[in-house]
C-alpha cells in the first residue's frame, strides 16, 4: 500500500496534520499547540522564566482546564521543573495531574532540553534525557513516547537508536538540508522508518516525520492567506529593543481564525500522540532509511551550518570535562556508598552535588548552548553553572578521598599526596602529569616503593616542571603516590629521583615556498612508531608504523580561513554558518622546535609565530610518544601519538584549522563519528555555491582517513569541525573569532568575538585497519575518561586543581580493601551511579503512590544502582571484538557488594523492558541484522546477560544492605 498525500503544516503555535484513511472521505487536520522555549539563547534561563516561561505554563494549565477539547504538548523539562518547584500552586499541580491523566497535556521528548544532535556526545544526550524522564516519572508518573527535535541543526543517526531504547514510538525532526527536504517533499517521502544503526537495524528503528518547508516557525493554510497563530501575550525581556525578534502575539487560535472552508476537511486540536496513533492505525508500508544521518544542515545554498561545530571552543571543552568529571564522581560515590560505612559524609549531600552537575551538564546540551550559538551573557551563565557545580563534585570526591586515603606519617612542607582514580572498568596503563615547583623530587607508591617518573621543564610555565608518572590502575580503583622534595643528594639518602629529560633545541625556521624538504631528518622513537622531524622546516615529515613496516608521510601545519565581516558585501560566517572567502592559507612565518627526551616520554614542542619577530607564538603543537610496557594493558599507550595544541588569540574574522597532510590515497573520503557512537562515511561533494563549507562535518570524538593499507585515526577530547579538502588530507577546525556589522547580531550580542587562547587535545593512531579497528574505540575512551588526579598536601590539606574543603576523617581504614571492577575489552561501563530516585520500580505501585499523596516526600533508594553497558564494536568490525559477550553481573559487580536482584530497564530507567511494548511499523524493506531485542530478565542468583554489537543495555541492580 502506497502512502497517500501527507500535507504537514505547522503553525507558530500548532501543527496541522492532514490524514486520509481508506474509509474516510474527509481530510483530517491535527492542530498541535506547543511552545518553543530555548533553555538559554538570547536570554538566560532566569530571564526567560520571568519574561514568558512562567506565563506559558500558567496560561496553558488555565486554558486547558477551561475547555475539554483543547490540547498542548510540552518539551523542555528544565523549565517545567523550575515552574513546578518554584512557581506552581498546589491547585495548579493538581490540575496538571488531571490534564495528564486525561491525555490533554502531553510531554514529548521529555529531556531537560531539546538537545543538539551534531556536537553532543551520546553519553550526554542520555544524561539529559534521563534527568528529564526521571523528573517526569517521579513527579507525574509520565513516560514520554514521542520525540520532538524540531530545532536541532541537523539530525544524527544516533538518535533513532537512543530514542528507541528510551521507549519512543515515533519521532519528529525539521532542520535538514534544504535540497534534501525539497526532494523528499516532492517524492512524498517526509515520513519513513529510520534504522540508525547498521549493526542493530530493525531492532532499534523509529518512525520519523520530517516537517515540510514551513518548518515549525511559520506556515500558510492552503485555504487562507492568514499566517502566524500564537497565544495572546508579548514577552518582555530586560533591555528589549523596540523591533525585537519576538513578535506581538495578538492573533488567537479560534474558530474565526481557523475556519473550516470545506466539508471535506475536519480540524481538531490534538497532541503529537493523537497524530501518530492515527498514522499508525493506517496500515501503510513505509520506506526505510538506513543508518546515514542528516548532516551537515544547510538552510539555503549560501548557508551551510557547519561553523557551529567549532564555535565557542572553550565552552565545548568545559562541557565535556564536566561530563567526564560527573562520570568519575558517580562511580566513585557509588563504590564509596556501597562498600563501607560513611559516618563523615552525608549521602543526601553527595547526591545533591551530583544532581546539580547532572542539571548543568544537561542544560548545556541545548541546541543553542554547546553549539556556541548563544549570546555572551548566556555563555557566562552556562560557564558559571558548569564551573560551580563541577566544584561541588570536586568537593565530594575530595571528601571521599580524604576518608579513604592512607594517613601520612607526618607533615612534610612542600610534599603532596596524589590520589589517582581510574573511572573505567578496565585496567589501564598510562602516564599522568603533575606540575611541581622543583625538579628534585622523590615519588613513591602506597607501599613505599619508587615509581617510574620523569621530570622536565613545563611547556608553558617557565618556573614550573612537568612530572610524568607511569601508572597502572585496575578498573574503578585508586593508586596513591607520595611526592616529596629531595632534601639532599641521592648518594646520601638512597632515594630514587625521577629521570630528568634532556633538551635538544633547533634553530628557528622560516616558511618558504618551494624549499626542498626531507634532507635532514631527526627520529623520535618508541616501540610502535618512529616520528621523523624535518629540521629544515621544523615540521613533522613522516611516521613509520612498526607493525605494518610502512612509512607514511605526515605533515602538520596551522592554517586559517578568512571570512567577510560586512553583511552588505557577501554572505558571512557567524556563530552558525561557515562561509570562507577562499581556501585556507598558512598562518605562520616561523617555527621553533625543541625535543624533550626521557626514559618514559619524548615530547616534541613546535611553536608557530605569526610574524618572524613576534615574541610569543600564536600556535603550538606538543606531541608526545610514550615508552611504555608492551603488556596488554600498555598496548593503547604505545599506539598513540598524543598531541596538545595551543591556539590564539586569533585576529578578527579568522577561522583556525590544523591541517594534517599525508601520502595516503584517500580520494578525499572522510569518516567521522555520530556523537561518539558510530562512524559515518563522508565522500567529498562538489557544490556550486559552497563546496568548502558543505564538506565540513562534526567530529565529537573521532574521525579517520584511510587507503588500502593504512588508516590515520584522530581522537578528540571535545567537539570540532572536520573535513578532507584534498587527497590524503584531514583538517580540524580548532577555533573561530568573528565579528560582523549585522544589526541583529550586534543588538543581541551574538558576534563571536572570541579572543581567548584555547588548549585542545587530539590523539593520533596510525596503522593497518586490523590494528586501528581494535584500538580505536578503547583509545577514544582512554582519552575521554583519563584518570582523575586529586592532590592533598602532606599536612592534610587538599590542594591543587581539585581543591576542596577538608572533612575530618579517621584516615585510612585498613579493613577497607579495593576490589577491581573489570569488563571484557569490547564492553564499556557507560554508567554506574546511585541516582537516588524515589519512585518504585513497579509502575502500578508507583502510580498508586502518586494518586494517594502527590505531595509525599518519598525516601531515596540508596541500594538501587543504575548500570548501563555498551558494546563498543560494529557487527563486522573485528573478528574477535565484534562477537557477542556474555557476562555474569553478580561476578562482574562482586567488587561492589552482594547483588540481590537485577531488573533490565529502558535507556532512561523509567520502563521495565518486559512492559515496554514499542509500536511496530510496516516497511517495504526487510531488516538486514537483528539483535536480541526482547531480552529475558536475568534470573535471581544467576544474572547472565548477553550483549550484542553496538547494543546499549540498562539495568537496576539492587544491592544487599551492609
Amino acid at each position: 500500500m502506497e502512502p497517500r498525500d501527507w500535507l504537514p503544516l505547522l503553525l507558530r503555535l500548532g501543527l496541522m496534520w492532514p490524514l486520509g484513511a481508506p474509509s474516510e472521505s474527509r481530510l483530517r487536520v491535527f492542530v498541535v499547540p506547543h511552545s518553543h522555549m530555548d533553555v538559554g539563547w538570547l536570554h538566560t534561563v532566569q530571564e526567560s522564566m520571568q519574561a514568558y516561561v512562567t506565563n506559558v505554563y500558567n496560561t496553558v494549565v488555565e486554558e486547558l482546564t477551561l475547555e475539554k477539547k483543547r490540547r498542548f504538548i510540552a518539551v523542555e523539562q528544565e523549565y517545567l521543573r523550575l515552574w513546578w518547584d518554584g512557581v506552581a500552586s498546589d491547585e495548579q499541580k493538581g490540575q496538571v495531574h488531571q490534564l495528564v491523566a486525561e491525555g490533554r497535556l502531553e510531554f514529548v521528548l521529555g529531556g531537560q532540553v531539546m538537545h543538539d544532535e551534531a556536537v553532543t556526545h551520546f553519553d550526554d544526550q542520555i544524561i539529559q534525557l534521563t534527568e528529564g524522564h526521571g523528573f517526569l516519572y517521579e513527579t507525574l508518573g509520565v513516560r514520554p513516547q514521542f520525540s520532538w527535535q524540531v530545532d536541532s541543526f541537523g539530525a544524527s543517526a544516533t538518535t533513532p537508536t537512543l530514542f528507541a531504547l528510551a521507549g519512543f514510538n515515533a519521532h519528529v525532526i525539521s532542520r535538514i538540508d534544504y535540497n534534501m527536504k525539497e526532494a523528499m517533499q516532492y517524492k512524498r517521502g517526509l515520513q519513513f522508518v529510520w534504522r540508525g544503526s547498521r549493526s542493530l537495524s530493525a531492532q532499534q528503528e523509529i518512525f520519523t516525520h520530517v516537517l515540510d518547508q514551513f518548518g515549525y516557525c511559520s506556515s500558510h493554510l492552503p485555504t487562507t492567506t492568514l499566517e502566524g497563530f500564537n497565544w495572546d501575550g508579548k514577552p518582555v525581556f530586560p533591555r528589549q529593543h523596540w523591533d525585537y525578534l519576538y513578535p506581538s502575539m495578538g492573533m488567537p487560535v479560534n474558530e474565526d481564525t481557523v475556519p473550516v472552508h470545506s466539508s471535506s476537511i475536519a480540524i481538531n486540536y490534538a497532541t503529537l500522540g493523537d497524530y501518530f496513533r492515527a498514522v499508525h492505525s493506517d496500515q501503510v508500508a513505509w520506506q526505510v532509511r538506513d543508518h546515514h544521518d542528516f548532516l551537515p544542515y544547510s538552510s539555503d545554498k549560501y548557508h551551510a551550518w557547519t561553523g557551529f561545530y567549532a564555535s565557542q571552543s572553550g565552552l565545548k571543552m568545559l562541557a565535556r570535562r564536566a561530563s567526564t568529571l560527573l562520570y568519575a564522581g558517580e562511580s566513585m560515590f557509588t563504590r564509596y556508598l556501597l562498600l563501607a560505612p560513611h559516618p563523615n559524609l552525608d549521602p543526601a549531600w553527595g547526591l545533591q552535588q551530583l544532581q546539580q552537575l547532572h542539571w548543568a551538564v544537561s542544560e548545556v546540551q541545548h541546541h543553542d548552548a554547546i553549539t556556541g550559538t548563544h549570546a555572551l551573557k548566556v555563555d557566562d551563565m552556562f560557564v558559571e553553572h558548569l564551573s560551580t557545580r563541577m566544584q561541588g563534585v570536586h568537593t565530594l570526591m575530595a571528601s571521599i578521598i580524604q576518608d579513604r586515603s592512607p594517613a601520612h606519617s607526618g607533615p612534610e612542607p612542600g610534599g603532596r599526596l596524589a590520589v589517582v582514580y581510574n573511572p573505567l572498568a578496565w585496567t589501564i596503563t598510562t602516564i599522568i602529569t603533575l606540575t611541581v615547583d622543583f625538579p628534585s623530587v622523590s615519588i613513591t607508591d602506597e607501599s613505599g616503593r619508587p615509581v617510574p617518573a620523569q621530570v622536565q621543564h613545563s611547556k608553558e610555565l617557565p618556573s614550573a616542571y612537568d612530572l610524568h608518572v607511569l601508572t597502572t590502575i585496575p578498573g574503578l580503583s585508586y593508586r596513591h603516590y607520595s611526592i616529596r622534595p629531595s632534601r639532599s643528594s641521592q648518594e646520601d639518602t638512597g632515594e630514587t629521583e625521577p629521570s630528568v629529560a634532556s633538551t635538544q633545541q633547533f634553530a628557528v625556521r622560516l616558511r618558504r615556498r618551494g624549499r626542498r624538504v626531507g634532507q635532514s631528518l631527526v627520529p623520535v622513537v618508541n616501540d610502535c612508531y618512529i616520528i621523523f622531524l624535518d629540521t629544515d622546516t621544523n615540521l613533522m615529515h613522516s611516521v613509520w608504523e612498526r607493525q605494518s613496516n610502512r612509512k607514511v608521510q605526515v605533515t602538520q601545519q596551522f592554517m586559517e580561513y578568512h571570512v567577510n565581516s560586512h553583511f552588505n558585501q557577501d554572505q558571512i560566517s557567524d556563530n552558525y554558518v561557515f562561509r570562507p572567502d577562499g581556501r585556507a592559507e598558512p598562518v605562520w612565518e616561523a617555527v621553533r622546535m625543541e625535543i624533550m627526551a626521557g626514559p618514559l616520554v619524548t615530547e616534541i614542542r613546535q611553536y608557530f609565530y605569526r610574524e618572524v619577530d613576534d615574541s610569543e607564538p600564536t600556535f603550538a603543537i606538543y606531541s608526545r610518544l610514550v615508552h611504555g610496557p608492551q603488556s596488554s594493558d600498555g598496548e593503547l599507550l604505545c599506539h598513540r601519538i598524543e598531541q596538545e595544541y595551543r591556539v590564539g588569540p586569533l585576529e578578527l574574522n579568522r577561522e583556525a584549522i590544523l591541517r594534517t597532510s599525508t601520502d595516503l590515497n584517500t580520494g578525499r573520503v572522510l569518516y567521522s563519528d555520530n556523537n561518539g557512537y558510530q562512524m559515518q562515511r563522508r565522500p567529498y561533494r562538489q557544490d556550486t555555491w559552497n563546496t568548502i563549507a558543505q564538506n565540513y562535518y562534526p567530529m565529537v570524538q573521532s574521525a579517520f582517513i584511510q587507503d588500502r593499507r593504512s588508516r590515520l585515526v584522530l581522537l578528540s577530547e571535545q567537539a570540532h569541525g572536520i573535513s578532507s579538502q584534498g587527497n590524503g588530507q584531514v583538517e580540524v577546525m580548532l577555533h573561530r573569532r568573528l565579528w560582523n556589522n549585522g544589526k541583529w547580531a550586534l543588538d543581541n550580542d551574538l558576534t563571536l568575538n572570541d579572543s581567548s587562547v584555547v588548549h585542545q587535545v587530539l590523539w593520533l593512531l596510525l596503522g593497518p585497519w586490523t590494528l586501528t579497528s581494535g584500538l580505536h574505540q578503547r583509545s577514544g575512551l582512554a582519552l575521554q575518561h583519563r584518570p582523575v588526579v586529586m592532590l592533598r598536601e602532606m599536612n592534610g590539606e587538599v590542594g591543587g586543581p581539585f581543591s576542596a574543603p577538608v572533612i575530618t576523617a579517621p584516615g585510612w581504614n585498613g579493613s577497607w580493601k579495593q576490589k577491581a571492577v573489570t569488563l571484557p575489552s569490547s564492553v564499556h561501563l557507560q554508567i554506574l551511579s546511585i541516582p537516588g530516585w524515589k519512585y518504585s520500580s513497579n509502575h502500578t505501585k508507583h502510580l498508586q503512590t502518586l494518586r494517594k499523596d502527590q505531595n509525599r516526600e518519598a525516601k531515596a533508594d540508596l541500594r538501587r544502582v543504575l548500570l548501563r553497558l555498551q558494546h563498543l564494536y560494529e557487527v563486522d568490525q573485528d573478528p574477535v571484538l565484534s562477537q557477542p559477550v556474555t557476562l555474569n553481573l553478580q561476578s562482574v559487580l562482586r567488587g561492589l557488594g552482594s547483588v540481590v536482584s537485577v531488573e533490565e530497564r529502558s535507556l532512561t530507567g523509567t520502563w521495565d523492558v518486559s512492559e515496554m511494548h514499542r509500536w511496530t511499523w510496516s516497511t517495504r524493506d526487510p531488516p538486514r541484522h537483528r539483535g536480541k531485542f526482547n531480552h529475558p530478565s536475568p534470573p535471581l542468583g544467576g544474572p547472565n546477560i548477553t550483549i550484542y554489537p553496538k547494543e546499549i543495555r540498562t539495568f537496576f541492580i539492587h544491592f544487599q544492605e551492609q
